[in-house]
């Protein structure tokens, strides 16, 4: 099937409907109409109708000028970890790293340009950025997301890289692409990644692959840590063993449950 015809056959009323659930994030909690239309593209006739039947369906509230969303919109993003299952199979083999390591445990799923995290066991607090379950970041710049993206098909991959340059979140990021894709064909070829204060200053991570029953990368589960308190060479010979061992061990759980 072409491009022209999956585009045929997508509803654009369904499509301007997720867009503008998409606009509302922790920077912008509340909108008015207006910001809705301008932040989702769309005008303000057709963000009002949208906002109107969301508002029905439950997943809007209306206060004054201002709209923001309900919880009911957590049942959009749980439906998707429930059918993964990820959480329950992994939480207590990631309870257990962490209590080795004392440093926090995360997993994360790949929707680009971001990650998307579905797991996570924290310990005492090293990051700026507050994370949880459905909290995005960057891939390119993160360890969880090169492991993620070293699994992609050329094609897909591709795809992703011409749309670098890619944004700085410090002085270290990589943002070039050509760099970047030698990055992830290393990281391919080790079956783990490593970064080094490019998401945030201070920030040094280590991930490594979860993968189904055919092998391929379904998440990727990470061990974070302070740099003024942990070295490269502690992150490579202390925890990467342990995470690898443990992300062996969430895979087989994960494919014995059935889980593709």
């Amino acid at each position: 099937m072409g491009a022209e015809q999956v585009r045929s056959d997508t509803l654009q009323s369904l499509e301007r409907g997720l867009a503008v659930l998409q606009v509302f994030s922790r920077d912008n909690p509340r909108l008015t109409l207006s910001d809705v239309a301008r932040l989702a593209g769309v005008t303000r006739a057709t963000a009002r109708r949208i906002l109107l039947t969301l508002q029905h369906l439950g997943y809007v509230r209306a206060e004054g000028r201002q709209f923001s969303l309900t919880p009911r919109v957590l049942s959009l993003g749980f439906g998707y970890l429930s059918s993964l299952n990820l959480w329950e199979i992994a939480q207590p083999y990631m309870e257990e790293l962490v209590a080795r390591t004392h440093e926090s445990c995360s997993a994360a799923t790949l929707d680009l340009p971001d990650i998307v995290y579905v797991a996570r066991v924290p310990t005492r607090r090293i990051m700026a950025i507050s994370l949880g379950i459905g909290s995005r970041l960057p891939a390119h710049c993160t360890s969880m997301g090169r492991v993620l993206l070293a699994d992609l098909p050329p094609a897909e991959l591709d795809a992703y890289l011409v749309t670098g340059p890619f944004a700085a979140l410090t002085e270290r990021t990589v943002t070039d692409p050509g760099r970047l894709r030698a990055i992830i064909g290393q990281v391919r070829e080790q079956g783990w990644s490593m970064v080094d204060q490019e998401l945030e200053t201070g920030l040094r991570s280590v991930s490594a692959p979860i993968r189904g029953t055919d092998g391929r990368t379904v998440a990727a589960l990470n061990l974070a840590a302070a740099a003024p308190r942990v070295t490269l060479e502690e992150l490579r010979t202390q925890f990467l063993p342990p995470l690898l061992h443990t992300a062996e061990q969430v895979s087989l759980a994960f494919t014995r449950s059935g889980k593709r």
